[in-house]
């Protein structure tokens, strides 16, 4: 099988090729930058040549004019590596997945929902997608350990994840972004999107939880039966590991508080009680008052950022912060920590690699300039329909943009503009437009190779792409048609 590398410069010559074939064309944008429904009009080819395409993966993690880099991502994947290195080193990581595996066999089915339900809860409040990165190294052993395999471990997250992000309640990179493009409140709707939320995490938390029965109770049937010796060998899953001192005992301590930190840092408090019409400002005047305390805040840093409002950026200082914390706690020479960091960064180099790549496959289409003539075309095919039929094509159509934009905030503020008054034409409320295209984006994103989320998934757990694609396949059926008869019903209903 083709490695994710492979596959994903594959696609980038093939967007560089529709780039001779589509018409390059775009819209006219307003003072905020969104699109000017109608205002679509062709331009100059732009087709792209065998140095576009080489130069696209550098482009795609430096970032140009028109599309973001993924260096940011990059970096947080490099420094997660290293942090988890360090911890590593110190042989807590090994006792504590010990321990958990230990404490687990025979109740491993609690895991699945639970789980599930935690990554499809950070999906549906605040898009939960790049930051899942730092969790497979942690489940994938778990898994394995109770006797699963990496699919469910991958499944548990991935799905978990974009299945919330499938159903976007409030999200304020999802529902927040378009809903603003629309001028409509990010609450309208949103019982038709809990609605989604449940329907959607039931059937995918019973779709993973049957295949990982399955596996358990006939290890032969896994999907990467074939590579389940190499894997707990790679993973290092321990089976003898003796109980952890009190050392590894603080430093996993220190490990759990990074991730909490972590998750709670980019919950957007501010923007999240303001679309539930409350005001979670707690961070915000807590970072406020230490920064206000003479010489602390000087101290601190007079640029600290409240929890809330943290991005890659700061939850990469977090990890490379925490990497030294946990070194030094443990009292490791200097010399094993810089090794240990590199050791950690160095198993993760791949995966930062892959989503870089994935990025170029979105300068390719940008820089071809096909992007707004797709979508005009959708403008055009979903005019004047009935208020059912227009809401499931709106669903249809933005699965393929979604391939072609797997960002979320992206695609809305790419599309809303148009997308909105065609559905108020269409006496489709402005609000299912959009959880038609929060349905489309989840559905697609979780298995498209040009989301670096997906492929770098994949990569962590030394997953093929078409292994995960077989995996998904029934799956992905049940949750279109589910998807279309939800839209369907909604569009009826209002």
């Amino acid at each position: 099988m083709p490695s994710s590398f492979t596959v994903l410069f594959l696609i980038i010559v093939f967007i560089a090729v529709l780039t001779w074939i589509i018409p390059a064309g775009v819209y006219d944008v307003d003072d905020a930058g969104s699109i000017l429904s109608g205002t679509y009009h062709t331009v100059d080819s732009q087709p792209q040549g065998i140095w576009d395409v080489f130069i696209s993966p550098i482009k795609g993690m430096l970032g140009t004019d028109t599309t973001p880099g993924a260096i940011e991502i990059s970096l947080f994947i490099l420094i997660l590596g290293g942090f988890l290195g360090v911890v590593t080193k110190t042989g807590a990581l090994d006792a504590g997945i010990a321990s958990i595996v230990k404490n687990y066999k025979g109740k491993e089915k609690k895991l699945i929902p639970i789980l599930m339900f935690l990554f499809a809860i950070g999906g549906t409040t605040y898009g939960m997608a790049e930051e899942t990165m730092a969790f497979y190294p942690l489940i994938i052993p778990v898994m394995i350990g109770v006797g699963f395999d990496t699919v469910v471990a991958v499944a548990i997250v991935l799905v978990g994840s974009q299945i919330g992000v499938l159903a976007s309640t409030v999200n304020p990179f999802a529902t927040g972004v378009a809903s603003q493009a629309l001028s409509i409140s990010p609450g309208d709707g949103i019982i038709w999107r809990l609605i989604f939320f449940v329907v959607m995490y039931a059937v995918a938390t019973t779709y993973v939880y049957r295949y990982a029965m399955k596996v358990e109770k006939d290890p032969t049937s896994s999907l990467v039966a074939d590579q389940r010796e190499e894997n707990i060998a790679y993973f290092k899953i321990p089976e003898d590991q003796e109980e952890m001192d009190k050392r590894q005992r603080n430093v996993m301590i220190l490990f759990a508080l990074s991730f909490l930190i972590m998750v709670v840092s980019l919950v957007p408090w501010t923007a999240l009680g303001e679309s539930l019409g409350q005001s979670w400002t707690f961070f915000e005047s807590l970072n406020s008052f230490l920064l206000g305390i003479p010489f602390i805040g000087t101290l601190l840093g007079q640029r600290m950022i409240p929890l809330g409002d943290w991005y890659f950026q700061e939850i990469t200082m977090l990890f490379f912060l925490m990497a030294v914390v946990v070194g030094l706690f443990y009292r490791m020479p200097e010399g094993d920590i810089v090794d240990s960091f590199m050791d950690g960064a160095r198993d993760l180099l791949s995966v930062a690699l892959v989503v870089a790549i994935a990025r170029g496959i979105q300068v390719v289409m940008n820089d071809g300039l096909i992007t707004a003539t797709i979508l005009s075309w959708g403008e055009k095919g979903l005019s004047g329909l009935s208020p059912i039929i227009f809401t499931i094509l709106t669903y249809i159509f933005y699965i393929p943009m979604s391939f072609l934009i797997p960002s979320t905030s992206g695609l809305a503020a790419a599309t809303m503009g148009i997308m909105g008054p065609l559905g108020t034409f269409s006496d489709v409320p402005q609000h299912l437009v959009i959880t038609a295209y929060q349905a489309a984006s989840g559905f697609i994103n979780l298995i498209t190779p040009t989301s670096g989320v997906v492929m770098g998934a994949l990569a962590i757990a030394r997953i093929d792409v078409t292994v995960w694609w077989k995996f998904m396949l029934k799956l992905m059926v049940i949750i279109f048609v589910l998807s279309c008869v939800i839209l369907g019903v909604a569009a009826a209903i209002s």
